[in-house]
């Protein structure tokens, strides 16, 4: 073929993915893989800050199953991207960070934006490596994808010296990516067998990556035959009808009681996915380290996962979809009555919308969101206790519905409703976020608006970093700091970005603001003024105090 430029190659690489699209900040060190993107189908993201950037690709992966792609300058670009790689890292997400990097003959001098990418990400990332020769963009990127997917999924991270993108070279780019899927063995599947038809009172938890909708068809049938009762791990509830009749609960930061009791008393606990740290274990606790002190199966596509803390009864490396192949077969259990257990203490701890202080009842506008929006809505959500009403009181029904970061972190919200908009344009796409989390990145909405990507933010608003007041409210009461915040008027906002804008500070006001949203075709937040009395659904500041 015509010899390319390096840019060039790595774009028909990424081509050769099927990428169709990519999340940036343009910067000079990498332009000549943005010349290349302008003769190519790939659409561009532009996003305002490179954390919204890595956010947003991260967000993608998940969606996708395949590889996010976030590209940013060197330096201070690359930097800024670590939130996005670390939300990655822990959320268990494949994603590819392309980083500009100095020009070959500038190293170790401490040049303008020199960073040694190695070390800077050595700990966030699967893999860094640096290419230093245009003849092997297909190569490394082939091996970049491979790394990403494989096993437990995660970011990669490959900087790119400027004037190595300039090189021309006479390379083919890398076939389609495809990779391997692990599986029990005959053995393994025995073994499962056995020990769940000895099992008195089983319970799974499913979570991390490398779910698809066939595999989460599979988990309710599993569920079904056995009767068992299926809890989600942190942020995983999408991964289980909360409507099914099996449905036990989330398995993260304020668990049910009940069904943390239950867990607990689990003679037999099948982790499916998950890696089961220190949220959903509840700082550990729930079982055991490194002995577990009852029957744990742990099912994970990551042999480096199956006893890293805990030491299994069974350890199976598999993928979920694997895994259910092997075992499909199995004898039906009996029904114990578990599972309706279970789920009748989901209800009675779900069903019933808390009132709060203040004028604005999260609880009626949860209610007016379960009866309004479509079953393959998706909602969005960074870190907060504003993300309480999300998790516990919305019914997740479908796969690819939640996008919500295990790494807790704040300003994930809003980047990621973009990707899921542009993803799936036909749906609706609502992102919840607290003042403060929203702030984290609230320039992104200028993205929204330039990319297109008709999204509903609904700011959540009681003038606090929510979380640490309230940690700081029960630990040293009356003792205030650095928890307060000055906000500006949110649908002001975004109007002045050329969105919709809408303010809530009466309960009643918000159905019809949402209507007036959903009708706008174009960004739109709604700000949501509570009370700060109303530190989260279940407890007050003033209670907090022991006044």
């Amino acid at each position: 073929m015509a010899k390319m430029t390096g840019g060039e190659i790595l774009v028909k690489c990424l081509e050769a993915q099927r990428v169709d699209r990519v999340f940036c900040v343009p910067g000079e060190s990498y332009l000549a893989v943005l010349d290349g993107l302008v003769d190519s189908n790939i659409n561009v993201v532009t996003s305002r800050h490179e954390g919204g950037a890595a956010i947003m690709a991260e967000a993608d992966g998940k969606m996708l199953g395949r590889p996010g792609i976030c590209m940013v300058t060197r330096g201070p670009g690359a930097t800024n991207a670590a939130a996005g790689v670390h939300v990655a890292k822990q959320d268990s997400t494949p994603m590819v960070l392309f980083v500009g990097q100095i020009g070959r003959e500038m190293k170790g001098r401490e040049s303008f934006q020199e960073v040694d990418y190695r070390q800077t990400f050595g700990d966030l990332a699967k893999w860094v490596e640096e290419i230093d020769d245009a003849s092997r963009i297909p190569e490394i990127i082939a091996h970049a994808y491979h790394i990403a997917m494989s096993g437990r999924p995660g970011p990669v991270v490959l900087a790119l010296p400027e004037d190595m993108l300039r090189d021309t070279v006479d390379v083919d780019p890398c076939t389609f990516i495809e990779v391997a899927e692990p599986a029990p063995t005959r053995k393994a599947a025995s073994q499962f067998a056995e020990l769940l038809a000895n099992a008195k009172d089983p319970i799974v938890i499913a979570g991390g990556s490398r779910w698809d909708e066939t595999s989460v068809a599979q988990l309710r049938a599993f569920s079904e035959k056995h009767s068992l009762p299926v809890g989600c791990s942190f942020r995983r509830q999408q991964l289980f009808d909360h409507s099914h009749k099996n449905y036990a609960g989330d398995v993260g930061l304020g668990i049910n009681p009940a069904l943390n009791e239950r867990i607990a008393k689990s003679d037999c606990v099948i982790l499916l996915g998950a890696r089961f740290s220190e949220n959903p274990s509840q700082n550990f606790s729930l079982l055991d380290m490194p002995n577990p002190g009852k029957t744990l199966i742990h099912i994970h596509p990551g042999a480096e996962e199956l006893g890293r803390i805990y030491t299994p009864t069974l350890a199976i490396n598999a993928t979920p979809g694997a895994f259910f192949d092997a075992i499909e077969t199995i004898p039906a259990r009996a029904d114990t009555g578990a599972a309706e257990a279970a789920n009748a203490a989901y209800h009675a701890w779900t069903d019933n919308l808390p009132a709060t202080p203040g004028d604005v009842q999260m609880g009626e506008i949860m209610a007016h969101l379960r009866e309004t929006l479509d079953d393959d809505a998706i909602l969005t959500n960074g870190a907060g206790n504003y993300a309480i009403w999300l998790h516990r009181f919305w019914r997740f029904k479908k796969y690819g519905t939640q996008l919500a970061p295990t790494s807790g972190s704040m300003g994930y919200g809003l980047p990621a409703a973009i990707a899921g908009k542009l993803r799936h344009p036909e749906k609706d796409v609502i992102c919840f976020a607290g003042d403060g989390c929203f702030q984290m990145t609230s320039n992104e909405f200028g993205a929204a608006l330039q990319s297109g990507a008709n999204i509903i933010t609904l700011v959540i608003d009681n003038g606090i970093y929510g979380t640490i007041r309230m940690h700081q409210e029960k630990h040293y009461p009356h003792r205030i700091s650095a928890t307060d915040l000055v906000n500006p008027d949110f649908a002001a906002l975004a109007r002045a970005y050329g969105g919709h804008g809408e303010t809530v500070e009466k309960t009643e006001e918000f159905a019809p603001a949402f209507d007036r949203a959903r009708a706008a075709g174009k960004p739109s937040i709604i700000h949501i003024k509570i009370d700060p009395e109303a530190i989260s659904p279940t407890t007050t500041i003033s209670k907090l105090r022991g006044a």
